[in-house]
């Protein structure tokens, strides 16, 4: 098992890491809509979907992986009701054959933002 840590995603608010390897799989923790370099929390969905997945694309880079290795997304969100507005910003980063993604409306996340991803990629 490897940790993996990198300044170009939110660090852990908790006892938890950012990622772990575990043989060529990696699955990250939930990365929340906050920019790194400046703590900043971007306003309105689309927003915060965007800055959530460059987390993740991050994330996954600094294990020497690539986003189009995804495999399984789950994306926690405040309200489904942002479920076309989010697919939107999604698209960008995913190509067909897309990753398997389960989609869950939660009643609060951390810091109180808008939506949380997380993924498992095949390295």
């Amino acid at each position: 098992m490897k940790e993996t840590k990198t300044n170009n995603a939110p660090a852990a608010i908790g006892p938890y890491s950012q990622a772990i390897t575990v043989g060529n799989m990696l699955f990250t923790s939930g990365q929340i809509p906050i920019n790194p370099a400046t703590g900043d929390i971007p306003e309105g969905v689309e927003a915060q979907a965007e800055q959530a997945l460059t987390n993740v694309k991050n994330l996954i880079e600094a294990a020497g992986g690539s986003i189009e290795n995804v495999v399984k997304t789950t994306v926690f969100i405040k309200d489904m009701n942002d479920f076309a507005k989010i697919n939107e910003v999604y698209a960008k980063y995913f190509t067909e054959p897309y990753p398997a993604r389960s989609c869950v409306e939660v009643a609060r996340l951390p810091k109180d933002v808008l939506l949380e991803v997380e993924t498992i990629v095949e390295l």
